[in-house]
Order: C-alpha cells, then sequence, then structure tokens
C-alpha cells in the first residue's frame, strides 16, 4: 500500500504527462504512435514512483513530436547539468557587467554544448554586442543574428534586428545592414519610419552603402506597389511608405556617386508612392535632371520654383545653377541669356519672386513627369516652401553658375564668361548684345556700373577686339548709353596693336557721339599708343580660363540623348535606334546614359536578346577607352541577362566588374535569381545534359549559383 506522499507524487506525475500529451497531441497527432505512447507512459510512471522528488529533471530525446519528453532521469546533481548552469551564470553575469571578451567565451562554450540558450538572455547577448562601436563586436553581433536566423526565424524580434541594423550602418558597415533590413522586408517587418532615415543617413556616406540603399528603397516601393493601396495607408499594415527624407537622401548620394540609373528608378517611383516633395527634394532633383541630361524635365519645374518668396532664395540657387548648366550644354544661348536676365532683375529689384501673387502661392502644385504626348506623365505634388530640419541644404556655398549674395540669386562671372564664350564660339555675339541692351534698359544702371562695361572690358583684355566693337555697334544702334571707357579701352587696344584702320573708324564713331570732337585724330591715336594698359578685371580672368577648357561632350550627343530616352519611353525602339546609329554616323561617342536608354527600352519589352548586342558594343568601347566603365550601366545590363537568363553574359559582367574592383552586390543577384529559377537544373547533372549548348548552360548557372552562395 503506498504512503500518502507517494500517491501526491504519482498524482503530479500523471498530471504532468497528461499536460506533456495535450501539447503533443497539437503539434504532431500523427507522430504518437501507440508504442510510443506505452513507451513515455512506463518511463515516466517508474521515473515519479522510484524518483519521488520535487528535483526530478527530464531531459529531452531526438524525436520532435516527443521533444519534452524523457529518456532519461537526472538530478540537478549531475556533474553535466551542474556544468551547464555555471555556464548560463557566467554568460549572464558577463553580460550584466558589460564584458564582452568572457561574455563572447561563455556564449561560444555553452553554444557548442547545449545550443542557444533561453531567448530573453540570447537577446540580452546580441544587444550587448551591438552596443559595441567595434566593428569587429557588430560582425560577431551579425553573425549570431543570422545564425540564429537560420535555425529559429521566429526567436529575434523586429525591433531588435532595427537596432542592430542602425548600429551597422553607423559604423559603416553598410552590406551586413543592408542584408539586415531585406532579411525584415522579407518577413514584412521594416524599422519605424524615422529608424529607417536615420540607417540610410548613415549608409549613404559611403559608394557602397549609396548603392545599397539606393537598391533597398528600390526593393522597398516595388513591395509596396504589389500590395494594396489600402493596405499600404493601414496603420496595422507593418511597412510603410518611406518618408520624404529618405528619398532625398538616396537621391542626393546617386548625384553624388553619379548613380544615375538607380536616380532614374527612383524618381519614376516617387509619385507611384504618393510622395510630397519639399524644398530638399526639389533641388536634388534638378540635379538628378542635369546629371541626366533631362533638360525638359527641369524647364517645366520653374514654373513652381519662380513662385518661391526670395526668403527662400538660399534653398534654391542650385535650380537656377542646374538649368544654366544644361542650357551651355545644349549650346542654348537665347535660353542661358534668359535665365540670367531674370536673375539680374529679381537681384536688384529684390522682389518677391518672379510671380508674387497670395493666390499663386497658396495653390497645391504638382510637377508633372514624363511626357504627356505619350501618355506617361504622372504627377507629385510639390510644397517648395517647405523646408524639413532633418536634411539641411547648403545655403551658404556658391555654385559655378548662381551665387546666393545678400539674399538674392545672381549669375556669377562663370556663367557671364560661358555665355560670351559661347556667343563668339557660335557667331551669335548679337544674343550677347540683346542681353546687354535689355539689362540696361530694364534695370537702368549707370553706365560704368553696367554689365555691358563688365563684358567690353573683358573682350578686350583677352584681344577679342572684334566682339568688343560688334558689341558697341549694337548698344549704339539700341540708343543704350555706353561709358566712354569702354571706348577708350578699346581704341587704346587698336592702337597697341597696331591697328590704325580700326582705330581711326573707332574714332570716327566716338565723334559722331561727342567723344574727343576737339581733338585730331592723330594725337588721338599718339596718345592712346603710349597709354597704360588697362588693368585686368576678374571676369577677364574668368573668360580666359572657360575659353580655354574644352567641353567634354558635343551638344548634339545630349539632343541625341534626349530623342532616344523619348523614343523608348514610346515603346519605339526602331526610333531610338535609328537615332543611335545617327550619332555614330556623326562619329559621336555615345554615352553610358546614351546604353542604359537603350537596355530600358528592350527590357521594357522583354527583349533581352537584343541587348546581348548593345552589351558587345558596350564591352568594345569601354575596352578601348571610348567609353568609361560606370558600374551603373554594369549592374543594370546584368541584372537583365539575368531576367533573360543569358549566364554566360552574367559571368562576363561579374568578371569585368571584379577586375575593375567594382562592388557587386551577390544578395541582389541572388535574390533576384532565386525569384525567377528557384530550381533551375538544381538536380540536372552535367553527364546527363543532352547537347553541348545544354552542358554549357548547366555549367554557367553552376557558376552562378556557387558565386551568389546557392547551394
Amino acid at each position: 500500500m503506498p504512503s500518502y506522499s507517494n500517491l501526491l507524487i504519482l498524482m503530479r506525475g500523471f498530471l504532468v504527462i497528461n499536460r506533456s500529451l495535450r501539447s503533443i497531441f497539437r503539434t504532431h497527432p500523427r507522430e504518437l504512435s501507440s508504442n510510443v505512447l506505452v513507451k513515455y507512459l512506463n518511463l515516466h510512471v517508474h521515473g515519479f514512483v522510484d524518483h519521488a522528488r520535487p528535483e526530478i529533471r527530464l531531459i529531452p530525446i531526438q524525436s520532435p513530436c516527443l521533444r519534452h519528453c524523457s529518456t532519461d532521469v537526472k538530478t540537478q546533481n549531475d556533474p553535466g547539468w551542474s556544468k551547464k548552469l555555471d555556464l548560463r551564470s557566467k554568460l549572464e553575469m558577463s553580460i550584466k557587467e558589460g564584458q564582452l571578451d568572457e561574455a563572447w567565451e561563455a556564449f561560444e562554450k555553452f553554444i557548442s554544448l547545449y545550443g542557444f540558450p533561453k531567448l530573453t538572455l540570447l537577446t540580452q547577448f546580441i544587444v550587448l554586442l551591438s552596443y559595441s562601436s567595434d566593428s569587429l563586436w557588430l560582425q560577431k553581433a551579425y553573425d549570431v543574428v543570422l545564425t540564429v536566423l537560420e535555425k529559429r526565424p521566429d526567436f529575434l524580434r523586429p525591433d531588435f534586428l532595427s537596432r542592430l541594423a542602425l548600429n551597422l550602418a553607423r559604423t559603416q558597415m553598410p552590406v551586413p545592414s543592408a542584408t539586415l533590413l531585406r532579411v525584415m522586408l522579407d518577413k514584412e517587418n521594416l524599422p519605424s519610419v524615422d529608424v529607417l532615415s536615420s540607417v540610410f543617413l548613415h549608409m549613404v556616406k559611403t559608394h557602397i552603402g549609396s548603392c545599397l540603399a539606393s537598391d533597398i528603397l528600390i526593393e522597398i516601393c516595388e513591395h509596396l506597389l504589389q500590395c494594396e493601396w489600402k493596405e499600404r495607408i493601414s496603420t496595422k499594415w507593418k511597412i510603410k511608405v518611406p518618408s520624404t527624407t529618405v528619398f532625398n537622401l538616396v537621391l542626393n548620394s546617386c548625384v553624388q556617386y553619379e548613380s544615375f540609373i538607380k536616380a532614374q528608378q527612383i524618381l519614376d517611383l516617387m509619385p507611384q508612392m504618393g510622395i510630397v516633395a519639399d524644398a530638399g527634394s526639389i533641388v536634388v532633383i534638378a540635379e538628378v535632371y542635369q546629371m541626366i541630361g533631362h533638360r525638359d524635365e527641369l524647364m517645366k519645374m520653374r514654373e513652381i520654383v519662380d513662385r518661391v518668396p526670395a526668403a527662400l532664395n538660399c534653398h534654391y540657387w542650385r535650380y537656377y545653377d542646374c538649368l544654366l548648366s544644361l542650357h551651355f550644354k545644349f549650346d542654348d544661348v537665347a535660353s542661358a541669356a534668359q535665365t540670367m536676365l531674370d536673375l539680374y532683375v529679381r537681384a536688384l529689384h529684390r522682389d518677391d519672386g518672379f510671380v508674387t501673387e497670395d493666390q499663386d502661392l497658396q495653390k497645391t502644385n504638382f510637377l508633372s513627369m514624363g511626357s504627356s504626348n505619350l501618355g506617361t506623365n504622372v504627377a507629385i505634388m510639390v510644397k517648395p516652401e517647405l523646408l524639413r530640419n532633418d536634411l539641411v541644404l547648403d545655403s551658404e556655398s556658391c555654385s559655378p553658375l548662381v551665387s546666393f549674395i545678400d539674399g538674392t540669386l545672381v549669375p556669377t562671372d562663370t556663367a557671364l564668361a560661358k555665355l560670351i564664350n559661347a556667343c563668339k564660339r557660335g557667331g551669335n555675339v548679337g544674343a550677347l548684345s540683346s542681353l546687354l541692351v535689355r539689362f540696361q534698359r530694364e534695370l537702368g544702371v549707370s553706365d560704368e556700373s553696367s554689365l555691358s562695361f563688365d563684358v567690353v572690358g573683358a573682350c578686350i583684355q583677352l584681344g577679342w577686339l572684334e566682339t568688343a566693337h560688334d558689341i558697341l555697334d549694337d548698344l549704339k544702334l539700341a540708343s543704350v548709353p555706353v561709358a566712354e571707357a569702354s571706348y577708350m579701352s578699346l581704341l587704346c587696344a587698336y592702337c597697341k596693336r597696331k591697328q590704325f584702320g580700326e582705330a581711326k573708324v573707332l574714332l570716327k564713331q566716338m565723334k559722331k557721339i561727342g567723344l574727343l570732337a576737339n581733338l585730331p585724330d592723330e594725337e588721338v591715336i599718339e596718345t592712346c599708343d603710349g597709354a597704360i594698359p588697362v588693368k585686368k578685371s576678374m571676369l577677364g580672368s574668368v573668360l580666359l580660363r572657360v575659353s580655354r577648357e574644352e567641353e567634354p561632350l558635343s551638344p548634339m550627343v545630349y539632343e541625341i540623348n534626349s530623342s532616344i530616352f523619348f523614343f523608348w519611353r514610346a515603346k519605339m525602339m526602331e526610333d531610338a535606334l535609328q537615332s543611335f546609329r545617327r550619332m555614330t554616323e556623326m562619329n559621336l561617342q555615345p554615352t553610358a546614359q546614351t546604353f542604359s536608354h537603350l537596355v530600358y527600352g528592350y527590357a521594357s519589352l522583354k527583349m533581352y536578346s537584343e541587348i546581348t548586342f548593345l552589351w558587345g558594343d558596350i564591352r568594345r568601347r569601354m575596352e578601348s577607352g571610348g567609353l568609361p566603365a560606370e558600374r551603373d550601366l554594369l549592374e543594370f545590363v546584368l541584372l537583365n541577362f539575368i531576367k533573360g537568363g543569358y549566364f554566360a553574359r552574367v559571368l562576363e559582367i561579374i568578371s569585368y566588374m571584379s577586375k575593375h574592383g567594382m562592388f557587386a552586390d551577390k544578395l541582389k543577384y541572388k535574390r533576384e535569381f532565386l525569384k525567377l529559377y528557384k530550381n533551375l537544373y538544381r538536380n540536372l547533372k552535367t553527364e546527363k545534359a543532352r547537347t553541348d549548348a545544354q552542358s554549357k548552360r548547366l555549367e554557367h548557372v553552376t557558376s552562378f549559383r556557387k558565386y551568389v552562395g546557392i547551394d
């Protein structure tokens, strides 16, 4: 007859068995055979009857359905159990005291003997590593997290991964930081908008980080576009649309590192994501358009920017610089002159923008992006007066063509020198004279403080006497008063160069307007010949430098690139290809933008075989030095070859990028491959290939899978 205490122990044992069996039936009902059940009951009943002690511990067995069951009964006095407790205590104490070396040593021993510690302890350990400023410990934290995610993907919380991703980015470890963000994106649980902004802020400080930040932003947007709009705006939806600040940061880094293809992709996504552009957005979008050469798109923005109050001029000088820069690149002297005149007028009148009606400033602005003729245009909401503290625009510096001085925007001497040089080179001095006439009439400044006085003086300084004389004639015909000093400077320059015929013609003109009327010609010429040369001006020095600079590209290259861009957007690839042929027939060197437009067009039509021919041309030009090796272009072609299944070409580009030390985003290529060809040739062996072509293709696919870490 068992004692009362033994009966209580036996009842407790059956209660434990009952709870365990309920759990097993819920999780693995099919794996629980009658033999296993009987063995389990006998074991535990025997254990509780023979070892009626409360310190009994059950040891897990191998069967997944009985992981809480026991095949042995051990007590806490067992040496192995004691060692486990000691290691766990040591790990806890090291974490509490912040001893990284001791904690790492204890963790390594514990995991090698017993596997992962309990979740709370594991989290505390990784948090300790994550808060270190040492990249070595952060790398170890990242390695541990990857191991945990592989074994127990549900173990780590999203906020914990967000913290580690931020710390990795802050320590300039963009690759592991980006990997964690992609893991979180796959789990549809990204960091909060503020944390994500901070991660991107640190990532874009390096070229590799900028590439990864651009890719991740694009991947987030593409993921959101696949979801219903109601889900995206829902407060319960775990992936929020990235903020305007994130787009500004990433676009700015694309400009800094000349990643023109990624910049174009992000620009296309902004309206689709409902982004509201602020002052920073307008400026960085303008810089992207300048980099790509989209002058028409840049000119669309001017209507909005011109209405901005003068108090915000310090934030918009870069926009006007980009606009002027493209006018000069397209050799559009008239547009450049008009833009400069507008800035001069605005600066001297100190008005509150070109359009000052209150109702215009209060309107909701929409910026059209794309072509309305093709039906491809979309609009992005713009708030040009909205400034954000989280993205500080450079308001102190001046650009090459526009400067911010005393609250106003004025063209620099470089801009004026470029205009003078373009007019002289193109034989269009009349456009320059027209600008000077309009400037003098609208502003009514004194003769020797006028723009014409500076321009004529600079031309004389460079020996462009004929140009200076033409300008003076145009001003006289327009009845614009000219400083006497301008005439005298030109007259002295003629005499110094022994161009006495031109000097007499000029002197005759001067006497007609009442200058030197009472002096004989010979006396005037003799006096001018011995006169001291005019002091050199700053504008003259800048004009000398600008005149010696060679334009890297012909204006026709920008024109043809714009045509190709228009045609591919319209899916008119025959016309785009014809424009490309015209470029080569004119002996003009295609640029990376030229080829990117063509690749874009063929990719949009899924004509990947045509891209293989383009790749041959790209490779030849890069090897001959006619085309710079652009990572952005190479990766874009590579990704399209993955989509088209041209893995031999993929390996060629990978080899070329490796040879030139370019960063390769292996995880991105891996994700793209798995999305399209998860099981491609996975089980096919080389000896089973039916043809040589299939054998080669298998070899290329296998090499690629190995390169990106598949299998």
